[in-house]
């Protein structure tokens, strides 16, 4: 299986064009519709609607776990929507998140700002200065996003393995050329350990944010994933009560067939760490 990721600027065709390309390959697209129906299955869509592409604000950052939990959920959907086999992604950090697997393909849609702001007054009838403080906006949530999410520029052009100017270029041109990049004999099929690994990170995700939503998550609690559906937690927690809570919550994780609880008991406060 492959996965291509597609994110754009505003104004940029880019979701037309991702729609075009999955038509032409004949792959799932994973836009936002697809993306809410998938985090419902997994009981995630409150905390997916919450998250949109910007950078959560500043006090609860500071102040709450929430926007790391709500990452948590939205990373796991993403994780399991690819495990479902050949795949475009349009944009929420796809392009980061599917980085490390060689069977991905990534895109960038860029414009010039007067070329953005015409098909974006074009397609809705708002006004000029309307329309730049929309696409500014745009841009502005979406560098947030990706900083918070991966510390990461959204603009890097490390981050893509093609990057389309739309200026000059119809939908249609433009899914021709990421058809014909995708098609690459260095893009290899996705095999066995990537399933996998999609598999342990869905997981990963799942679990951490069960346990920083209970105020249970802690630098003295660890967890790992073992031969795919199997997770052992470990570490130090103050009582048998904590340590079946824990594992309770774990075993909630959607997929999970078994849990081994290495956890011990230790009056924490007692052992200044």
């Amino acid at each position: 299986m492959y996965f291509i990721t597609i994110s754009e600027m505003l104004g940029t065709d880019g979701e037309k064009i991702a729609r075009q390309v999955a038509k032409e390959l004949n792959y799932t697209l994973y836009g936002e519709e697809e993306l809410f129906k998938s985090a419902d299955e997994l009981g995630f869509l409150s905390d997916i609607k919450k998250l949109g592409e910007k950078s959560p604000a500043l006090l609860e950052r500071f102040f709450g776990e929430k926007p790391k939990i709500y990452l948590d959920r939205l990373q796991s959907v993403i994780y399991e929507m690819a495990r479902k086999g050949d795949a475009v992604f349009f944009g929420r950090g796809s392009q980061l998140l599917l980085r490390s697997f060689d069977c991905a393909f990534h895109v960038l849609v860029i414009g010039s700002m007067e070329k953005r702001v015409k098909r974006v007054m074009e397609e809705t009838g708002v006004g000029r200065e309307l329309t730049e403080k929309f696409i500014h906006r745009s841009d502005h949530d979406k560098k947030g996003f990706i900083r918070f999410a991966f510390d990461e520029d959204w603009l890097n052009p490390n981050l893509y393995d093609l990057i389309l100017n739309t200026d000059k270029l119809s939908v249609y041109s433009a899914a021709k050329m990421i058809v014909e990049g995708a098609r690459s004999e260095e893009i290899k099929s996705c095999g066995i350990d990537s399933v996998t690994s999609l598999r342990r990170l869905s997981l990963q995700r799942q679990i951490e944010s069960a346990l920083l939503e209970s105020g249970l998550m802690s630098s003295r609690l660890f967890f790992t994933i073992e031969n795919g559906d199997m997770v052992r937690i470990f570490g130090m927690v103050n009582s048998q009560e904590e340590k079946e809570k824990v594992e309770k919550l774990v075993k909630k994780a959607k997929g999970i067939k078994g849990v081994a609880n290495d956890l011990v008991i230790v009056n924490i406060s007692m052992t200044g760490l």
